[in-house]
């Protein structure tokens, strides 16, 4: 863990630079809007440990580099996101030498980052043989002109005395981290310093504009830098020509106007979707941080588009997409944002389901059968670990239940007819087919999966991968017969598209009546996989504190055989399908796998905080809420430098609101019963359910929910029925 920026609740803070995490303040700072995005990165020369990053959602590159452990079936290459033309560089000469912010002199220094309104800001004084110099630099990628980027640089003389150049520059030659190729893209820019021309040059992938100055005590001096980057991807074919187009409108605005509709943009997002946390600046910072990074990565504009697990915060993963949209983000899409953004994710899987087909096909599978990726950039599937690519195969047990909590949330019925049946036919039959029966344990069985919990491989009959299949059978068909009564037009249309007989849904039946789901019966608990009690079983306090996180100081093999889980696995089964259980099930399920859990994915500490709220466990869905919340400002996992953890922070939504908050979407309708922590004086959100917008807001008194809106709508509180109609608000008071 790391504690050196400033708890604020509306601010990320670093008011003495340290260097020996500069990569990880690089990931914390970072700025985007949906269409691009920059790292936390100086402006300046840095000669120090440093990965400048822009990125730009969408944009990649095939890696084709075969591994040696191919084997058939395996995808052509690795997708990864493409880091784009550096394009906030200004170097700084003060009497020729250049400015290099790892070996000058360092008076004071400050950044921020204001959650607010997305806008970085540095401000820093250099010590020279002459005198003092400061620089105050401020930036923006524009959430109005989606392609724009926005830096005011600010020079002052504090007793220097000399001259100065100040080289504004755009560079193409920029490779990825692990780069084995050569890429180069295009930029324009626009640099202005008031009464100074510029000489401008061009060459080898860098175009830039120079400025030369003199300054003297207390001269000051502002260049203004725009930006714009344009790609045939979002543009289509003269793309070129919409970097002119932005440029020149800039050249009719000025930098505050451009920077005041920005804000005001993100003030108006903040009125739908900010969480209000009083008595606990911490937990307050780490929810608006990682509401703040959502946001500035997706909004959901664009249905070829989706999350990549580190936004356009680094590159590991590649920025693609994984199961993860499905599990955790998706949720907080349907409640902070119009239902259309939630519909886009689900648009975007449809839009793949040929390509899952044609990835199960290279698997041996046929008929129409689906298997989704488990990291795509365009449908194909691009990861090339065996035991992931082959065997992780409960992520389309995700998009299905997504279909589900989409429907049963915003009551989209149409969807199904118009798209997700379809999705939900190929993943059954996926499932049908990777069952098979055994006769030794007269039931269906699945083997050689890797569940949810990554640490371990090669598993026969996890249990959450054959509850969740099952599951799919059975929701594909209630599906396919709540259709034949309201749409059988439409469904004879889907059932002939995708030449679906009769005789599967009779042998889905049968396998719905007969899987294995293993438990065991003394602890009457479900057991992870078979022969997981053949593990020794120790809780996580055996572990030395110098051998954590265990993934990097423990070998493969250890971990494998080990009883240690890296997330919620059993317990995922048990969120997603909460109904289905009773507390007392989940409570014995919880006490039996928390303990052995080292939570080192960052999607593990989330589910636990909602569960440990279900079973009255408040101190440890707390801690397990602290962890989810500041998992990157803190660096629990020790690999913040790689970038955010962007789908996990909406982890941190669903701690709150479905953990703390109480929120539950059952049959009945959407139940709320917030519970809040002790050390928290108040707690208030906003949720957007079927047209209403609802304000819930809980002390130690008691709770509120208002309608906001003009909107009618249902709901439970506290398990007691209300119907709020616009304006509307219903009160439940704690007992004493």
């Amino acid at each position: 863990m790391k504690d050196y920026l400033v708890k604020h609740p509306w601010k990320i803070i670093e008011n003495t630079f340290h260097p020996e995490y500069s990569q990880v303040s690089e990931s914390i700072f970072s700025v985007a809007n949906g269409y691009m995005g920059v790292r936390g990165t100086f402006e300046e020369k840095y000669s120090g440990e440093t990965l400048q990053g822009s990125y730009i959602s969408g944009i990649y590159y095939p890696d084709k580099t075969r591994v040696g452990w191919w084997k058939n079936g395996y995808p052509e290459y690795f997708a990864k996101v493409l880091n784009s033309v550096n394009w906030i560089g200004i170097d700084l000469y003060l009497d020729d030498a250049i400015v290099d912010l790892n070996k000058v002199k360092l008076a004071s220094f400050y950044r921020e980052l204001d959650m607010q309104h997305s806008v970085y800001r540095k401000t820093l004084t250099i010590e020279t043989v002459k005198g003092n110099i400061s620089i105050e630099s401020e930036r923006f990628c524009s959430q109005v002109t989606k392609e724009l980027g926005v830096v005011k640089y600010t020079i002052t003389s504090e007793g220097f005395s000399g001259d100065i150049k100040i080289d504004s520059y755009l560079d193409a030659n920029v490779k990825n981290q692990d780069s084995n190729y050569d890429f180069h893209v295009h930029a324009s820019m626009l640099n202005i310093i008031d009464d100074h021309e510029a000489i401008s040059s061009n060459a080898n992938g860098k175009c830039s504009e120079q400025f030369n100055l003199s300054l003297k005590q207390g001269d000051s001096v502002t260049l203004y830098k725009y930006v714009s980057i344009s790609t045939s991807f979002h543009h289509g074919h003269g793309f070129e020509m919409i970097n002119d187009d932005i440029l020149d409108v800039v050249k009719g605005s000025t930098y505050q106007k451009i920077l005041r509709n920005h804000m005001d943009s993100w003030l108006a997002n903040w009125e739908k979707n900010d969480i209000e946390i009083k008595g606990d600046v911490a937990a307050q910072q780490g929810m608006r941080f990682n509401i703040l990074q959502l946001y500035q990565t997706y909004d959901g504009s664009d249905e070829r588009l989706n999350i990549g697990p580190k936004g356009f915060t680094g590159e590991k993963y590649g920025g693609c997409t994984y199961w993860d949209t499905e599990a955790y983000c998706l949720p907080f899409y349907l409640s902070t944002a119009d239902s259309k953004v939630a519909r886009s994710l689900l648009v975007y899987r449809h839009n793949h389901l040929q390509k899952a087909i044609e990835n199960a096909e290279k698997l041996g599978f046929s008929g129409g059968a689906a298997l989704y990726p488990m990291v795509t950039m365009n449908g194909e599937e691009c990861h090339n670990e065996w035991e992931i690519t082959f065997e992780e195969i409960h992520r389309n047990g995700a998009i299905a239940f997504a279909i589900f909590d989409y429907i049963r949330y915003t009551g989209d019925k149409a969807y199904l007819a118009e798209y997700g049946l379809e999705v939900l036919i190929g993943i059954a039959r996926f499932w049908a087919q990777r069952f098979h029966y055994s006769e030794a344990k007269k039931a269906f069985v699945m083997l050689g999966v890797t569940g949810p919990n990554e640490y371990e491989n090669n598993v026969h009959n996890n249990w959450y991968t054959n509850y969740v299949a099952r599951w799919c059978l059975s929701y594909c068909n209630d599906v396919i017969n709540e259709l034949k009564e309201n749409n059988n037009k439409r469904l004879k249309d889907i059932l002939h598209k995708t030449n679906f007989h009769q005789t599967e849904l009779e042998h889905w039946e049968k396998i719905i009546e007969n899987t294995y789901l293993p438990y065991d019966k003394e602890r009457e608990i479900y057991l992870q996989q078979d022969g997981f009690l053949d593990k020794e079983l120790k809780s996580i306090d055996a572990i030395p504190a110098e051998e954590t996180p265990i993934h990097q100081h423990w070998s493969w093999d250890r971990i494998l055989r080990s009883c240690y889980i890296k997330q919620a696995d059993v317990l995922q089964g048990m969120y997603f399908f909460e109904d289905h259980f009773s507390l007392e099930d989940i409570k014995r399920n919880f006490e039996f796998y928390e303990p052995m859990t080292v939570h080192e994915s960052s999607l593990s500490p989330c589910i636990h905080a909602v569960l440990a709220c279900r079973i009255g466990d408040f101190e440890k869905a707390y801690e397990m809420y602290v962890r989810t919340a500041r998992l990157d400002l803190d660096d629990y996992n020790n690999d913040t430098e790689d970038g955010l953890h962007i789908t996990s922070m909406a982890g941190t939504w669903l701690a709150i609101v479905k953990g703390f908050g109480g929120m539950q979407m059952t049959d009945d309708g959407l139940k709320i019963a917030p519970t809040l922590p002790k050390k928290w004086d108040s707690l208030s959100f906003r949720i957007v359910y079927q047209d209403a917008v609802l304000k819930i807001e809980t002390t130690k008194e008691g709770t509120s929910v208002l309608n906001t809106s003009d909107s009618n709508c249902e709901i439970f509180l506290h398990d007691k029925k209300h119907v709020l109609t616009g304006k509307a608000i219903a009160f439940y008071e704690n007992k004493s």
